[in-house]
């Protein structure tokens, strides 16, 4: 029990203590998050709220993992590819951040920016998961196995890439993301302990315990956003996971909030490039419920429950 416990306590406590402060410096130095124009009109007052909260909850997950992985002589290759994902992706989130801050904008990194590093972070992960000797296939959900060889890279990059964005997508209300991605990472962290994956139960626990202490801050009304910086990170450390533990198609019943975010954006734009109509009031989707008069806490309470079925449900039939 103390592979998880443990650090999960530690990424909490970090998180927790020195969050306070981060959130008085970024207000000392008035670098607050930019609100796009054409978002919900009543979100304009979180406009100058503190972003990059990611940078501490990243900082704790990666401080525990070290140190309590190299106590336990869990430093193998695994748990080190998972912790440069999220740091990679968390920089690459910290980069497009922090150009919307200098410029005042809520445009950041150009879209191809974004993706050639993102696609570069992917590759890296892949040599490593094959020096591993990890299949070089997807598990077919009630099925055998799906050999691509290293077509596998290919799905490896689109799947890191999909679902980082895709937690950007989603991380547009206060507390959102950080409620999802406890039930997202915690759900993986059980499934990891069950076969026997200790060092990624181990990370997954990390980043339970860093999101439960941010959602503190974080939970409407927000006193800090986690950024480009900490999505990124989450989605591309999620979808590393679910290759990791060989469950890939899980992410989409696990991920279910991030999976219909995202199809909405996308129905969205071709809806109206095809015929001029939209089929939502607003995307991505939870700006549709806000359209429709729900509160930003009964949209919240509404997605974590699915979330939490859909990953109850999941869990049940692979373990």
């Amino acid at each position: 029990m103390g592979n998880w416990v443990t650090p999960l306590l530690s990424t909490f406590l970090i998180t927790a203590i020195f969050m306070p402060s981060l959130i008085k410096y970024f207000r000392s130095r008035h670098e607050g998050q930019m609100i796009r124009e054409e978002g919900p009109s009543w979100h304009e007052k979180k406009s100058g709220t503190p972003t990059m909260g990611g940078i501490l909850f990243i900082f704790a997950i990666v401080v525990s993992d070290l140190v309590f992985g190299g106590f336990k002589h869990m430093l193998n290759p695994t748990l080190l590819i998972l912790l440069f994902v999220l740091i990679a992706y968390g920089l690459i989130g910290m980069w497009d951040d922090s150009i919307k801050l200098f410029r005042r904008q809520n445009e950041g990194l150009k879209a191809w920016q974004k993706l050639l590093c993102q696609i570069v972070a992917a590759v890296v992960f892949s040599v490593v998961y094959i020096h591993e000797g990890f299949p070089l296939a997807i598990k077919i959900p009630f099925g055998g196995d799906l050999h691509l060889g290293y077509w596998y890279i290919v799905f490896i990059a689109f799947w890191l890439v999909g679902f980082s964005n895709a937690v950007n997508l989603s991380d547009g209300l206060d507390g959102l993301v950080a409620g999802l991605g406890t039930i997202s990472f915690a759900s993986y962290g059980i499934i990891a302990l069950v076969q026997h994956q200790v060092e990624v139960g181990m990370f997954c626990f990390s980043v339970v315990g860093g999101l439960l202490a941010f959602f503190i801050f974080n939970h409407k009304p927000a006193k800090i956003f986690m950024g480009d910086m900490g999505s990124l990170a989450l989605g591309g450390a999620l979808a590393c996971v679910s290759v990791l533990v060989h469950h890939e198609f899980s992410l989409l019943i696990i991920g279910i909030i991030y999976v219909c975010e995202t199809a909405s954006v996308i129905i969205q734009v071709i809806s109206f490039k095809t015929t001029g109509k939209r089929v939502f009031k607003m995307t991505p989707i939870h700006h549709h419920f806000e359209m429709c008069g729900w509160s930003e806490w009964k949209i919240d309470i509404v997605f974590w429950s699915i979330a939490l079925v859909a990953s109850a449900l999941s869990i049940m039939t692979i373990i």
